[in-house]
């Protein structure tokens, strides 16, 4: 497998949107750290991150966390839970879930070792 020269990281590709400003933008990114590993696989100029908040500590809050990568394919990620840390903590983890099953399906695809059954030898008797 051949490394990403320029490797996405949250700090460089995490914008804030509405509800946040650019002071949560550094507590975000501590939270997300856990996020590089898994970003590490995508170009940093092909990777955008963007989280929001609608009606921001009140009981309809609503957390989304927009991940696009490779310049289009787009994962949406969104939590409505009531305290604010826990909502960031839920749209970091589902993220993560999510790309990694789009990594496991698409593995098998570009890994030819893992598609190739192998075939029984020929016996002579």
């Amino acid at each position: 497998m051949s490394a990403v020269a320029n490797p996405a990281t949250v700090a460089e590709c995490l914008r804030v949107g509405a509800g946040f400003s650019q002071g949560d933008r550094n507590w975000i990114v501590e939270q997300f750290g856990t996020l590089d590993s898994r970003l590490a696989a995508f170009h940093a100029d092909a990777t955008e991150l963007e989280i929001s908040v609608k009606d921001r500590e009140s009981r309809g809050q609503k957390v989304t966390l927009e991940c696009w990568v490779n310049g289009g394919d787009k994962v949406v990620t969104t939590s409505s839970e009531e305290d604010l840390h826990a909502a960031i903590m839920d749209v970091r983890d589902d993220l993560r879930r999510r790309l990694n099953d789009a990594k496991t399906k698409q593995e098998p695809r570009h890994n030819r070792h893992l598609r190739e059954v192998p075939q029984p030898a020929d016996v002579e008797l």
